[in-house]
C-alpha cells in the first residue's frame, strides 16, 4: 500500500469544492459526539480530520479549550475562517491522524467526526488517538455502518476511482466487532451506538444538484474523469439516492446510519 500517496491524494481531494452541505449534514453527527464524550468546560479537546470544524466549534461552544487538525491545508483554511467568523477561539494546524503533532496524553478528549476513519492504517491511527490523550481520558468516533447509505454511495465511487487493494474499507470502522478489535486493545472500555443522521430536501434531483456541485469528493471527480463518465456517475448516485429515498410526496428524505464510538483510556 502506498500510503503517502493515499494521504496526498485525501488531502488534495478535501480542498476541492464547497464543503458547507457537507458540513450541515454532518453537524449533528458532531454533537451527538460531543455529548457522547461529555466533553465539558475546562477541558482541552483535539478535533482529528476536522474538516470545517464541526466537533471542534461543538466543544467550543461547551465551554472547552479546542484544538483542530486536518490533513488538508485547504480545509484547515476553511475551519480557521469558520471559527474567526463564529467567534470561537480554536487553534487549527495541519496534522497527519496516523502522526499527530502533538506530545504524549496532552488532551482530556480526542475525538473525530467522519475525518480519522479514512486514514489508510487504522491500527496505526488508533494508537496515535491514544497516544495523545491522557490516561482516563475519552477517545470518540464516528463513522458510516458498512450497509447504510454511505456506505453505498461510497460503494459507487468506489467503481471510478478504485483505491489501494490492502487499504480497507473505511465503513469497516462502523462496524461495532471490528471497532472493537482495534480500540480494545488500548482502552479499559469501549461504548458502540448505531445513529441515523436525517438529511431532507425539496427533490431527490435538488439533493443530487446541490451534492455533485459542492462535495470535495464529486469536485475531484468531475476533474480526474472524462465527461461521459462523470455523468455515469452521477447517474448512478441518482438511482441509489432516489432507491433510498423515504419519502412519498416528491421529496426527499433519506436516513443515513452511523457508529458512535467512544473508548476510554487506560488510567
Amino acid at each position: 500500500m502506498d500510503v503517502e500517496a493515499i494521504k496526498q491524494r485525501q488531502a488534495f481531494i478535501w480542498a476541492q469544492g464547497d464543503y458547507t452541505m457537507l458540513s450541515r449534514q454532518l453537524a449533528p453527527a458532531a454533537q451527538a459526539l460531543a455529548d457522547a464524550c461529555a466533553v465539558s468546560a475546562g477541558q482541552e479537546v483535539l478535533d482529528v480530520g476536522a474538516g470545517d470544524g464541526n466537533f471542534a466549534l461543538a466543544c467550543a461552544r461547551e465551554g472547552a479549550s479546542v484544538v483542530a487538525c486536518d490533513i488538508s491545508p485547504g480545509m484547515v483554511e476553511r475551519g480557521r475562517a469558520r471559527s474567526e467568523r463564529e467567534g470561537y477561539d480554536v487553534e487549527w494546524v495541519e496534522g497527519d491522524a496516523e502522526a499527530l503533532p502533538f506530545e504524549d496524553a496532552r488532551f482530556d478528549c480526542v475525538g473525530s467526526v467522519f475525518g480519522a476513519f479514512i486514514a489508510p492504517r487504522p491500527e496505526v491511527a488508533a494508537r496515535e488517538l491514544f497516544r495523545v490523550v491522557r490516561p482516563g481520558g475519552t477517545v470518540g468516533l464516528t463513522a458510516w455502518v458498512p450497509d447504510g447509505f454511505m456506505a453505498e454511495l461510497a460503494g459507487i465511487g468506489r467503481r471510478f476511482a478504485p483505491p489501494d487493494l490492502e487499504q480497507p474499507p473505511p465503513e469497516l470502522w462502523g462496524d461495532e466487532d471490528t471497532a472493537r478489535e482495534r480500540l480494545e486493545p488500548l482502552a479499559s472500555r469501549v461504548e458502540y451506538e448505531r445513529r441515523r443522521l436525517v438529511w431532507q430536501a425539496d427533490s431527490p434531483q435538488a439533493f443530487l444538484d446541490e451534492f455533485t456541485a459542492s462535495a470535495p469528493t464529486i469536485a475531484a471527480a468531475r476533474q480526474a474523469l472524462p465527461p461521459e463518465r462523470f455523468e455515469e456517475l452521477s447517474a448512478l448516485m441518482g438511482e441509489m439516492i432516489e432507491r433510498n429515498n423515504e419519502s412519498g410526496d416528491g421529496s426527499l428524505r433519506l436516513e443515513a446510519e452511523y457508529a458512535v464510538i467512544v473508548a476510554r483510556r487506560r488510567g
